[in-house]
């Protein structure tokens, strides 16, 4: 099977630089005129496949607004990536799972084993019981062409003081994961298959990016307060592997599946801009 790199690249290039998250909030369910249960999820997810499965590089559904809704929610959740992926694109699942030992071995075989109902093409992991404990997760991923990204420099204000503490080595815990993922891409044409997730509204970084190798995750944009422009500041010379990652901004537009692609569109089209200018 092709690395996800590879085909993350070729989504990108096909496609556009474009993610957008399925995150069905209670409020946007209302706002679409849903009932916020299993019906109103299965209608609103149904929708967004329709609008935008066969036209966006990666959709990236986030699991805990399936979850919430028990064990019925979790199977519209394996048949929203059944029809993601039978559409054509990359589904990336935000679970930002992190564990050690047997149990991250079991989080990898949920989601990157393609024999699992929630086998998908990447996932979201944290690295804060150390980047070494995500290992399973990478050597399966390696095994059938899947992707990690993990949290590095995230956009909540919490998140500074652990990301940015700096370890006796000099380097902020943000730039030993850098490091580790760099290492894990290196010799990976055209892109690695492990990324990292870099939020849209943190201004300057203050790390080094260049090397990772891998993609970019940049959640924040739209509704959250990140724009397109922002994207030079965070990314710099890194801009070609960055990819930017909407949700409420592009779902707010719904139910109506054209002003869904419209909003999908208008926002790609910034995104073009300031990545084709780099």
């Amino acid at each position: 099977m092709e690395s996800f790199g590879t085909r993350l690249h070729r989504a990108m290039a096909e496609r556009g630089p474009l993610c957008v998250g399925i995150d069905p909030h209670p409020g946007l369910l209302a706002r679409w005129g849903l009932s916020d249960d299993i019906d109103g999820l299965d209608r609103f997810t149904r929708t967004v496949v329709e609008a935008l499965g066969d036209r966006v590089a990666v959709v990236k559904p986030q699991s805990a607004f399936f979850e919430r809704h028990g064990s019925r929610g979790v199977a519209i959740l394996e048949s929203t990536i059944r029809q993601l992926r039978d559409a054509g694109s990359l589904v990336l699942l935000d679970v930002k799972r992190g564990d050690i030992g047997s149990t991250v071995a079991a989080y990898a075989s949920a989601y990157l084993d393609p024999s699992s109902p929630l086998y998908v093409d990447a996932v979201t992991a944290s690295p804060y019981l150390g980047v070494g404990s995500l290992v399973p997760m990478f050597e399966l991923a390696v095994t059938h062409g899947g992707g990690v990204f993990v949290l590095a420099l995230t956009s909540n204000p919490e998140g500074a003081a652990v990301q940015r503490a700096v370890s006796a080595d000099g380097r902020t815990v943000a730039q030993t994961v850098i490091d580790e993922i760099s290492q894990l891409n290196r010799g990976a044409e055209p892109l690695g298959s492990f990324g990292l997730v870099v939020g849209a509204t943190i201004g300057e970084t203050g790390h080094d990016l260049s090397a990772v190798g891998g993609p970019l995750l940049a959640p924040g944009l739209g509704a959250q307060g990140g724009t397109a422009v922002d994207l030079r500041t965070v990314f710099g010379s890194s801009l070609p592997s960055v990819l930017p990652s909407y949700s409420r901004e592009v779902l707010a537009a719904g139910p109506d599946v054209a002003a869904l692609r419209a909003a999908t569109d208008r926002v790609l089209a910034d995104c073009r801009a300031v990545l084709a200018a780099q």
